[in-house]
């Protein structure tokens, strides 16, 4: 089951909105065949493991990485592709959370005969595949806030300057979680000061870093997936996810470097017709979702792009975004990257939750991973009371 979640980590950069799923065959103690899931629409893993079998594969025990699926999407279902093979055994880590599934391809294998286990490294499993477990049970994604920081918390002098805080290899580190991630999210704000194009860029850049990188919390896993694709010279294997701007006001200008290139989305507050057909003529996509403070609504935002199909969004934004979000228990995860250096007060903070009553307000977070990358500490830490 190790073999086939690293086989699985292979389509971190690539399956969305589909899981990333690993099968291994064994017969007599070696395998036998292997797979893993590509691409959306294409193949899924326990089909490949069954291709390199062949006919080893009658008898033989399979390890997949969550449960195999039993309806017809893009590609017929596994669980029928199994049990033509004559598997003797299937051993699944965690069963699918997707309503089509849910069960059912297990119950399937077992009313074949075949004898099925279900949860040998259910935890790693699900860690995999956070942001697909969330968007078919919670109907959000996975919102995991990136924030560059001084050791001191501040994230820009007072005048918004905040090129470069961190390092050149945390700069390209956030490239991985760029790649992995279904849509970047950030406001107006940081669209107005820093012109960002919010894409992932460089990826041969990335590989060439080596072991300081990588944005798992099992190390270089992630860095060994960029290299399969620099070897295959296929960059463009790595998705580029979907840019998203929150604009409630539709100040976006129309030369902003974001609406450069495809799969742009704009949420927007205001109903301005001939500025969104102006937007709409670059080629981005603009979703009117008021609040009723006259704001974007926050809640509705996450909820449509989880019907977009997004497991995982990295947030990267200013103070003012991260605080609304923490504030309205929206964030999943921190990314910090701190960099030794000190602002001093006057300089921004890392998110506006303004002023707590008491300690039972104040946001609580769980350590998951501390590592350093080029001169800067990498901390991530989970939102425990969202």
């Amino acid at each position: 089951m190790a073999q086939a979640l690293r086989l699985a980590e292979q389509g971190l950069y690539s399956t969305s909105p589909n899981p990333r799923v690993g099968c291994v065959l064994v017969a007599d103690g070696k395998i036998i065949g292997s797979g893993w899931h590509q691409r959306a629409g294409e193949p899924h893993a326990e089909v490949y493991a069954l291709r390199e079998a062949g006919d080893k594969a009658r008898g033989a025990t399979a390890y997949v990485t969550l449960e195999p699926c039993s309806h017809h999407g893009k590609t017929p279902p596994c669980a029928d592709a199994l049990i033509a093979a004559g598997v003797a055994r299937v051993v699944v880590a965690v069963q699918d959370p997707n309503p089509k599934v849910a069960g059912a391809g297990i119950a399937k294998l077992r009313a074949a005969g075949i004898a099925v286990d279900v949860g040998l490294m259910e935890a790693a499993a699900r860690e995999l595949n956070i942001g697909f477990f969330l968007r078919m049970t919670r109907g959000t994604p996975w919102l995991r806030s990136k924030i560059a920081m001084s050791l001191d918390g501040r994230t820009a002098l007072s005048n918004g300057v905040s090129k470069w805080i961190t390092s050149e290899a945390a700069r390209l580190d956030v490239q991985h979680w760029r790649a992995r991630s279904c849509a970047v999210l950030t406001g107006i704000a940081t669209v107005l000061a820093d012109d960002p194009q919010l894409n992932v860029r460089d990826v041969a850049a990335l590989t060439r870093l080596g072991g300081a990188l990588g944005c798992g919390k099992g190390g270089q896993a992630e860095d060994s997936v960029l290299e399969v694709l620099i070897e295959r010279k296929t960059d463009a294997t790595v998705r580029q996810p979907l840019r998203v701007v929150l604009d409630s006001r539709l100040r976006m200008p129309l030369t902003a470097r974001v609406l450069q290139g495809d799969d742009v989305l704009i949420y927007t507050a205001e109903r301005d017709m001939e500025k969104i057909a102006a937007l709409e003529k670059t080629g981005a996509a603009v979703s009117v979702l008021a609040g009723e403070n006259g704001q974007v609504d926050l809640n509705a935002m996450l909820r449509d792009l989880a019907q977009r199909g997004c497991n995982e969004v990295l947030l990267e934004a200013g103070s003012t975004l991260n605080g609304a979000m923490l504030r309205a228990g929206l964030v999943d995860e921190l990314l910090l990257y701190v960099a030794p250096q000190l602002l001093g007060d006057t300089a921004r903070g890392v998110a506006q939750l303004g002023e707590l009553a008491g300690l039972h307000q104040r946001v609580n977070l769980k350590w998951q991973d501390v590592r350093q990358v080029g001169n800067d500490m990498r901390i991530m830490v989970k939102v425990e009371n969202v």
